[in-house]
């Protein structure tokens, strides 16, 4: 590795080092970063379900994806400190098919998945659960399971052949820790890294039979082509833009057939915009140039425009981060 990359690990080492080791375990898991609901951590399942099972879930990733983004809404909603009544009113006004309860306005992605479920069903339960004195409680963890429950029912029965999966910059088991409970964790030969060692031995010590190891992105301890797949969240943006390219040239490097890539703050502009803080970066990655890069390396790059998918696909306009980004890049 050359020797600047070293500075610049070090300084992401101390960045992340000085945290708790128990605040690292809660980070990137709850509310919208919650993997139940972010739709990124959702598309990347959806990633792993499809290599392994082809089409064959079709409507029940749609129905995911739809569940994620209500569960969204409802956050933002609760946000604006609606009452237990006011949740009551959206159910009954969703029950009548109207599209507004009181000053609350339904979005319509909202209502056409309420048609399409049967009643009982889980926004019935949404809008049921805080008690009437407050909404000021989070959802509770059986709600934000129902697509765990489901996925657990629909694999318990099936097979296939394993693929090998790497994902840089794993955290806590932060995505893994779902792909487990979702019952996809016994399809994959799994490898999962991370710079900060306290991330690693929380991961260990939730998953100790899976490989979980202290590693560098811009150094990965693995020959070339070791892997079927690799995934990884809100990595890139971190690094230096010569550290960035790099570590794509390595994530390829070790990736025989695809790589799934998430990124948090990215956009349509030419250039990237690159933003020091103490010893690491939080840079706006210019999305073309970005591509780019991957391009040197992949066959063919799919970009997937978080915001654009979710209005194209479910009239969907209001999510959280119109800076997010999943690349597919088939090698």
């Amino acid at each position: 590795m050359e020797e600047h990359f070293k500075w610049e690990i070090n300084g992401l080492k101390r960045s992340w080092g000085q945290y708790d080791q128990e605040m690292l375990r809660s980070y990137l898991v709850q509310g919208v970063e919650d993997p139940r609901i972010n739709i990124q951590s959702i598309l990347t399942r959806h990633f792993l379900i499809e290599r392994l099972f082809g089409e064959q879930f079709a409507e029940m990733i749609e129905q995911e994806l739809r569940f994620g983004l209500i569960v969204n809404w409802l956050l933002r909603l609760l946000d604006t400190s609606v009452s237990a009544r006011g949740l009551h009113a959206v159910l009954d006004s969703l029950l009548d098919g109207k599209d507004k309860a009181e000053e609350v306005k339904i979005p319509g992605y909202v209502s056409e998945t309420f048609a399409g479920l049967a009643v009982p069903n889980y926004i019935c339960d949404l809008l049921s659960w805080a008690p009437i004195e407050s909404t000021d409680v989070p959802i509770p963890d059986y709600l934000l399971k129902t697509f765990q429950k489901i996925w657990q029912e629909v694999l318990e029965g099936e097979r296939a052949e394993r693929i090998s999966v790497v994902e840089p910059g794993c955290g806590s088991a932060n995505d893994y820790r779902f792909i487990d409970a979702y019952s996809m964790g016994r399809f994959l030969d799994y490898t999962g890294f991370d710079l900060c060692e306290k991330n690693v031995r929380n991961a260990k010590q939730m998953f100790p039979n899976v490989r979980f190891e202290a590693g560098n992105i811009l150094e990965i301890d693995a020959p070339d082509y070791a892997f079927n797949y690799c995934f990884i969240h809100d990595v890139f943006e971190h690094l230096s833009v010569e550290a960035m390219e790099a570590a794509i040239s390595e994530v390829c490097r070790v990736t025989r057939q695809e790589v799934c890539a998430g990124f948090f703050n990215m956009y349509s502009g030419e250039e990237h915009v690159v933003k020091a803080v103490d010893y690491y970066h939080r840079n706006k990655l210019s999305m073309g140039r970005t591509k780019a890069i991957f391009e040197q390396y992949a066959s063919c790059v799919q970009v997937i425009h978080i915001d654009a998918f979710l209005k194209s696909k479910f009239n969907c306009s209001d999510t959280h981060n119109k800076g997010a980004y999943t690349f597919v890049a088939r090698m």
